[in-house]
């Protein structure tokens, strides 16, 4: 349990979620979230130095990716930072905060910027040496895409979650069908009021859109506008199985950024000094080969444990749900009504850029607790290797 480490209110941001080879699919991600921050940063009118350390979570390599975290800090403006490089697949931005938590309980840090960025379009084409290779012949890795089979069970993530399924006995395509329309309608609410839920804390990237041309993107990329009626008519992926392409999320581009430091720096720094965020606590776990999905519930138990709280404290859940069985086995398995979770959105509807998708789930979990008066809420999710990663935040 965590008892130093706060979030300012405002002290955070999310780019918007761009489709897969969409606007910024030709943007380093280092730089391009550098950049966000960067311009994030001067419309609070806070410099750089005041970190004493940078977080990046990043999961797909990118140019110069061996100077990740320095780089990004003087490209950030603060040349006499230091930082490290996160890489824990779709449960990065979940431990960087949880890092920079640590840190502070610690007392080796006093305050943290985690900054997460990835690009999951035009992923490098990977060439590896091979030593027993016959005249020359070499190893190769497409980053993205071939990482989507495990090395050692060597099957595809959506079988896990069909494993998972066939397990727990009793999720049915009708309950898949129906709760990820329910996930969209979810979504639409925060579009409600012209978007009036994302202003809260979304901050337009701006890319290189021809030489002398700077592009913007203010809003999400790549959502398919889902019914259940449209999702019924849909062939399931495996057959025999119970998701179909409109019951799983898909890549995109994206990054975003969450300030953690101490009590009082938080309040001098808070856009709302009557709000009260603190980082309470951290879970983690890794289910049986082959069954991704059922990580998200000890991850989330030993989080809530560690918290000395119950599921029946909880004012809001928020899943990394790649898959829509992880919300239906997290329901059932947890006793919480999977109609009433994910608020707002969540990775199936809006996308996976990997690292800054934990990231952006913890800040609307952040600001649906603020609009619900305070409380207790939970991030989770699985993560490649069947593993799995909580947080419990607390706004007072």
């Amino acid at each position: 349990m965590y008892s130093k480490a706060f979030i300012p209110y405002g002290g955070y941001y999310s780019s918007p979620f761009v489709r897969w080879q969409g606007s910024i699919s030709n943007e380093n991600s280092i730089e391009l979230g550098a950049a966000t921050a960067k311009r994030w940063l001067a419309a609070k009118n806070l410099e750089a130095a005041i970190f004493d350390y940078l977080f990046v979570g990043k999961t797909v390599g990118q140019l110069r990716t061996f100077h990740t975290a320095p780089w990004a800090a003087a490209l950030l403006g603060a040349e006499r930072t230091t930082g490290l490089h996160v890489q824990q697949a779709c449960s990065t931005g979940t431990t960087c905060v949880s890092l920079a938590a640590a840190g502070l309980e610690m007392g080796n840090l006093n305050s943290s910027f985690c900054l997460m960025v990835d690009r999951m379009s035009n992923s490098p084409h990977s060439i590896w040496p091979n030593s027993n290779g016959i005249g020359g012949k070499v190893v190769s890795e497409d980053w993205v895409l071939d990482n989507f089979l495990d090395p050692i069970g060597k099957y595809p993530m959506i079988n896990t979650a069909e494993n998972v399924v066939k397990r727990a006995g009793n999720i049915t395509r009708e309950e898949c069908d129906a709760v990820t329309a329910r996930r969209y309608e979810q979504y639409l609410d925060a579009l409600a009021n012209e978007r009036e839920f994302q202003k809260r804390y979304m901050f337009a990237i701006e890319y290189k859109k021809g030489k002398k041309e700077v592009g913007v993107v203010d809003a999400d990329e790549g959502v398919t506008p889902t019914s259940l009626d449209s999702l019924r008519k849909l062939k399931p992926v495996l057959e025999g199985g119970v998701h179909t392409f409109g019951s799983q999320t898909f890549p995109s581009d994206a990054n975003c950024g969450i300030i953690v430091t101490t009590k009082d720096k938080a309040q001098e720094l808070s856009s709302d000094k009557k709000i009260q965020i603190q980082v309470l606590s951290y879970g983690f776990a890794r289910a049986e080969r082959g069954y991704m999905a059922m990580a998200v519930v000890p991850a989330a138990m030993m989080a809530l444990e560690k918290a000395a709280i119950s599921v029946s404290n909880v004012k809001a859940f928020k899943s990394h749900n790649p898959f829509i069985a992880n919300d239906l086995y997290m329901a059932k398995e947890m006793g919480i009504d999977v109609m009433n979770f994910n608020n707002y959105g969540c990775s199936l509807i809006y996308g996976h850029p990997q690292a800054p998708t934990a990231g952006r789930g913890i800040i609307e979990l952040i600001e649906e607790l603020v609009i619900l008066g305070g409380g207790y809420g939970v991030f989770t999710g699985c993560a490649a290797g069947d593993t799995g990663a909580a947080l419990v935040i607390k706004v007072g």
